[in-house]
């Protein structure tokens, strides 16, 4: 029999979900959770399934994803590592609209609502700490579909290359293959658009392309 890998309370002290979370209180939830590996491709939460669990990323890249009947699909955005979803599954029953999909290998995290409730019942600062970061992350949703709603797109694309991107030397820098599709479906655009507006960003100077690798200017969190 595989030994369970033990989690350590000091993977989940940069989640924003559990930064408000005392010691004592992270250890608790520590005890509650199991890692769990994903292969590019495969689906953490299925379509249509109803989710019974809180995912924190621990290594590699997720899509969350929403479609329609007709087979249309929208990429809502790309979770990394410290990131989370499935927080909703610890309060309802409910069956979610958007899948989960693996863009490369990685490891989660996994907290079921069973373990999270039977934590809360003898921890009602546990839960109120949790209802706070939701409240954080509601807001801050609420914010980006503001910002969406009022940007044009040169302000989107930009605002999608900075969320992609990965401080490496006090720089924005993405170093994961970039598709235009996935970008153009993110914020509500045609890919020959944010081709157009991505070739005008590097003629100004805004972004540098070398090799594989894509170099954000300062400037770019002034574009809209």
């Amino acid at each position: 029999m595989r030994a369970e890998i033990v989690v350590s309370p000091l993977l989940l002290r940069n989640v924003p979900l559990f930064a408000m979370m005392a010691e004592d209180q992270l250890a608790i939830l520590a005890t509650a959770m199991h890692r769990k590996n994903f292969l590019r491709g495969e689906a953490v939460i299925p379509t249509g399934v109803v989710n019974d669990s809180l995912y924190v990323v621990i290594s590699g890249r997720f899509e969350v994803i929403i479609g329609d009947r007709a087979g249309r699909k929208v990429i809502l955005t790309a979770l990394g590592p410290g990131e989370y979803f499935g927080e909703m599954a610890l309060l309802d029953d409910n069956t979610g609209s958007a899948s989960v999909i693996a863009m490369d290998s990685g490891e989660l995290l996994v907290l079921s609502r069973y373990e999270f409730r039977k934590c809360l019942a003898d921890n009602f600062g546990m839960a109120l700490t949790m209802l706070r970061c939701s409240v954080q992350r509601l807001r801050e949703a609420d914010r980006k579909i503001g910002s969406l709603a009022l940007m044009d797109v040169y302000g989107r694309v930009a605002e999608q290359l900075l969320f992609m991107s990965e401080t490496i030397d006090g720089q924005h820098v993405i170093t994961k293959k970039v598709v235009k599709q996935d970008i153009a479906r993110v914020i509500g655009a045609s890919r020959e658009m944010v081709s157009r507006t991505m070739k005008d960003l590097e003629a100004k100077g805004v972004i540098e392309i070398r090799g594989s690798s894509i170099y954000l200017s300062n400037r770019i969190a002034q574009v809209d």
